[in-house]
């Protein structure tokens, strides 16, 4: 079974995510911050990240960069999903190696379009 690490500092969306997700066959581990996940990565590669960009302790694209430097941190599909829409985010998101973005308020039907699109499903 794949693994989907949902990166979000709303313990709403993130129960929400797994709910979409085990829906879709993912096995779903939780952080509230980028460091959280980041430790997470390190014990154990996700096949996918659901990613939230403004966190406490340590955001997302701060959090994409140093999982894209990890050994092993090329691998996970990293999807963000955020309130941040401007152009300059999701150029910067994409840059970073981010693999698909969605905007909240997402759906199911949103989430396994975009997994789709990144190869996941």
């Amino acid at each position: 079974m794949k693994t989907c690490l949902v990166v979000d500092d709303s313990r709403v969306i993130r129960k929400v995510a797994r709910r979409v997700l085990e829906d879709i066959g993912f096995e779903i581990a939780e952080a509230a911050d980028g460091m959280e996940a980041l430790a997470w990565c390190r014990a154990a590669m996700p096949d996918a990240v659901l990613l939230d960009w403004n966190m406490p302790v340590m955001n997302g694209i701060e959090f994409l960069r140093q999982l894209r430097g990890e050994p092993g941190g090329d691998a996970p599909k990293v999807v963000f999903c955020t309130v941040e829409n401007s152009v300059d985010h999701i150029r910067a998101a994409l840059e970073a190696g981010a693999d698909e973005y969605i905007m909240k308020p997402f759906d199911g039907d949103i989430i396994q379009a975009k997994f789709a699109e990144a190869g996941l499903l």
